[in-house]
Formats: structure tokens, C-alpha cells, sequence
């Protein structure tokens, strides 16, 4: 899959008290869950932390306008991308063992892990498609169908329609986006200008940091969601959002360290302990 490479938003994870930590090492459902549950900010509430995909289109949206730019093409797939993510961030798919011949992340199969609901309409509508899909299929196969983007008839039934408007209207509740009504000459749009700016001001430099200030020089002692917000940007060629405030010292830095990332090795990095290969896989989907 060839395509430009998209930024996203990243959350500091709070502190927990020792009480919480030996609970959550005592759940195995926690354990898989905690890369999701303890990201948010300090000072941020439930009701504004986001998923992957609603950060990822935070920082494609044009603040006053509010919508993405209309020559954006990789920004659809991205957000498809970021489904498959979090939907392994959190516990609910794997992939396949690679098996004594160590096939490569490409070809190892998207399995079910836990059809529990996420809470998450589009996450759920995912999972649902992935359950009811016998034999399974590859990452960048499910990429290429929850995006419409198959030649396959009979795969289309598993494309997530108005992806773009259901990720801002749950923005909109969430009170970070609100909603307008714009005229184009000939036609009318539904717009989502940003109400809240503490929130993509947060996002914003919270990406900064990562590859600036906070910079650790090492794939696996990133936080997960961390490192899959700043490929998921890049592949949604949104990342140059982040990152067009900064001194030119700091872009040149910050671009430096992105490319860095983007040239590892996804399969020695799948390979090693506590790593999360529906992350990798989904990176090698869209850099191959």
C-alpha cells in the first residue's frame, strides 16, 4: 500500500496510585486495556479523552473552516488504520502466529481475540466485521475494505460509511467541535469549526514533545499510543499540522527523529518482547 504517512495526537499518561497499578496487574482485561484507559492528560476529563481516529482528524481539520483539506486523500485510509489499532490496543484483535517459517507481518492473518463491545459505534462496527469474516484476512486487506478501496464486489458490505462525519459529531459532543452549515457555491456543507482550543493546543504539543523534548531514541520504550499516533498522522498526511508551528530548528529536529521512526525495521521491532504486532503491521501496511 503506497501512501503518505499522517500524524496524531498523544496523551499523557496519568500517574496512578500503587492501588490501581496492582489492580490492573491482577486483570488480565485490564492489562490489555491500560494503553487505552490511562492516556489522557492531567486536568482532561472522560468525556474529552479521544480515540486514535478522533485525534488523527483533530489534526487534519482546519480549525475555523472545520474540515479537511479536499486534496487530503490518505487521510480515509488513515483513519481506517487507526480502527485496527486500537482495536489491538485494546485487547480485542491479534495477529496469527508467525509460525516456524516466520512468515512475514503482511501475510499473518488478523484474528479475534475478544469480541467484547469497546463502547465505540465504529470500533464495534469493526469488530463486527472481522468476527463474522471466515478465513481471515490481512491488515492491509482490512484497511483496503473498511475503506471501500477493493475490487472485490463482495467486500464492499464491510466499508465504514461517513467515517469523517461520525468522528467530528462525536468531537461535537465532546464539545471540542461544533457544528455549522457553509455554502460552496453549489452545494450546501456540514462544517465542525473547533469550539475547544485547549484540547488540539494539547494534542499539538503533546506530538511536539514526543520527538523534541521527551525524545527517547527507542521504538519500545515509547508509549504505544504515542508512536501509533505519530505514524497514523503521518500516513493521514496530517503530521505536517503538528508540527508547521515550530522554529525551523526544532521542524528540522522533529522531521529527522519522524524519519528515524518511519525507517525502522517493523518485523525485528513486532519481534521483540511486549510489542504490539497488530501496531507494526498496520506501520508496514502503509509504508510497503
Amino acid at each position: 500500500m503506497n501512501r503518505n504517512g499522517g500524524d496524531g495526537l498523544v496523551r499523557r499518561v496519568k500517574a496512578r496510585d500503587d492501588a490501581s497499578a496492582n489492580s490492573s496487574a491482577n486483570s488480565p482485561e485490564d492489562e490489555n486495556n491500560k494503553d487505552t484507559e490511562d492516556y489522557t492528560d492531567d486536568g482532561d476529563s472522560k468525556e474529552t479523552r479521544l480515540t486514535l481516529m478522533e485525534e488523527v482528524l483533530l489534526l487534519g481539520l482546519k480549525d475555523k473552516e472545520g474540515y479537511t483539506s479536499f486534496w487530503n486523500d490518505c487521510i480515509s485510509s488513515g483513519l481506517r488504520g487507526c480502527i485496527l489499532i486500537e482495536l489491538g490496543l485494546r485487547g480485542r484483535v491479534t495477529l496469527e502466529k508467525a509460525g516456524m517459517r516466520r512468515r512475514g507481518l503482511c501475510s499473518r492473518k488478523l484474528i479475534l481475540k475478544s469480541d467484547s463491545p469497546t463502547g465505540d459505534v465504529l470500533l464495534d462496527e469493526a469488530l463486527k466485521h472481522i468476527k463474522e469474516t471466515d478465513p481471515p484476512e490481512t491488515v492491509q486487506s482490512w484497511i483496503e475494505y473498511l475503506s471501500g478501496e477493493t475490487w472485490n464486489p463482495l467486500k464492499l458490505r464491510y466499508q465504514l460509511k461517513n467515517v469523517r462525519e461520525r468522528l467530528a459529531k462525536n468531537l461535537v459532543e465532546k464539545g471540542v467541535l461544533t457544528t455549522e452549515k457553509q455554502n460552496f457555491l453549489l452545494f450546501d456543507m456540514t462544517t465542525h469549526p473547533l469550539s475547544d482550543n485547549v484540547v488540539k493546543c494539547r494534542l499539538v504539543k503533546m506530538i511536539q514533545d514526543s520527538v523534541i523534548s521527551k525524545w527517547v531514541n527507542d521504538a519500545q520504550r515509547m508509549e504505544k499510543r504515542v508512536l501509533a499516533l505519530i505514524f497514523l498522522a503521518h500516513a493521514s498526511d496530517v503530521l505536517e499540522n503538528a508540527f508547521a508551528p515550530l522554529n525551523d530548528d526544532d521542524y528540522e529536529v522533529a522531521m529527522k527523529r519522524v524519519r528515524e521512526l518511519l525507517d525502522l525495521d517493523f518485523e525485528t521491532e513486532a519481534a521483540k518482547t511486549n510489542a504490539n504486532e497488530v501496531l507494526w503491521a498496520v506501520f508496514m501496511a502503509f509504508t510497503k
